[in-house]
């Protein structure tokens, strides 16, 4: 592999999660062991996006936001979308494209179909050519292709799930069934007293519905047969490894499956584990990022990362609690065939 320093990236993008912005003074999270800093959550934001916009450096072809770009205190009195508007205008000038996930505290803040209707639907405001789920069109999930060989497949973690819906429709009923099969609590953001794996039955996570996983596994079929390298990015992690329990998706271990009887996937990044994690699969290579997140980022540090991309491996420069990271590819099928490894 070179690891020459002259070797030019053949794209670059940005990457930051959990940015949850309010206009409040810093307080705690749930279990009141992590600070959060509601207020100068912005200030970071602005710091990646003067990173990403530096003449001198090399400018990001897109950036990826994880999901959980406002915080749930903003609900009600028209809170939601001032503070929309001020993270957006943080973001409005930077030097690319933004593709934006959905998080719970997206749902917190708005209706499913006001999201769609919304500015964090980029699918409805992006010049890339992008393509979604032809079946379900209240599915937030597409894909893109930023560099010939690559796609990015974004996939909406909260297709099922008890927020963003109303409560008299059959989907919320069948989400309301699937989570109470495992959490018995009054409480449902309470996870169930039992532990272990079981924590991820909440009412803060989510999952994929059959649609979604069928349209995913249509996508990474056609680009097993291109030989694309595929990145899936989404809110919820789904590798136990990458993340604790309590912050994994519903069906996490179908995802994995899907993932796992393909070639192309190299990479899955997501946001909503503050405290962040990373693991490599061990059956496929495939890398699992879970980012810090921004909320619980002391106002002197910083919280996002620049991935450069070659042909063989991402490069990820971290700023303030992101690691620099190597994430090398799985060899594909035509180096397998050819002897290459």
């Amino acid at each position: 592999m070179d690891e020459s320093p002259q070797q030019a990236p053949l794209f670059t993008f940005g990457v930051i999660a959990d940015v949850q912005y309010a206009d409040l003074d810093d307080g705690y999270n749930y279990k009141r062991t992590n600070r959060r800093y509601y207020r100068t959550s912005l200030r970071l934001l602005r710091n990646a996006v003067e990173s990403w916009s530096e003449s001198s450096a090399v400018k990001p072809e897109f950036i990826l936001q994880l999901g959980d770009i406002i915080d749930g205190f903003n609900r009600g009195r028209g809170a939601s979308e001032r503070a929309l508007d001020a993270v957006l205008g943080e973001l409005s000038p930077g030097p690319a494209e933004v593709h934006h996930v959905w998080g719970n505290h997206e749902f917190y803040n708005f209706s499913r179909s006001e999201l769609l209707r919304s500015k964090l639907n980029t699918t409805l405001h992006s010049d890339r050519r992008l393509s979604g789920v032809p079946t379900r069109p209240d599915i937030y999930a597409y894909h893109f292709s930023p560099f010939p060989g690559f796609t990015f497949v974004v996939l909406d973690a909260y297709d099922v799930s008890l927020l963003g819906v109303e409560e008299s429709s059959e989907r919320y009923s069948n989400a309301m069934n699937l989570i109470k099969q495992h959490n018995n609590n009054k409480d449902l953001n309470c996870p169930p007293e039992e532990g272990g794996m079981k924590q991820r039955f909440t009412m803060f996570n989510g999952g994929f519905s059959k649609d979604q996983l069928s349209w995913l596994d249509s996508v990474l079929s056609l680009a097993d047969e291109k030989q694309e390298r595929v990145t899936i990015v989404s809110h919820l992690p789904v590798h136990p490894c990458s993340t604790e329990p309590v912050c994994l998706a519903w069906n996490y271990d179908e995802l994995l499956a899907i993932m796992r009887s393909h070639s192309s996937v190299v990479c899955y990044m997501a946001g909503h584990d503050h405290e962040g994690g990373y693991c490599r699969d061990q059956d496929t290579g495939v890398h699992h990022l879970t980012l810090e997140g921004v909320i619980e980022t002391p106002p002197d540090s910083n919280a996002f990362g620049t991935v450069s991309v070659y042909k063989d491996r991402m490069v990820m420069e971290g700023k303030g609690r992101i690691k620099d990271r190597v994430f090398p590819f799985p060899p594909c099928q035509t180096d397998v065939e050819n002897g290459v490894v």
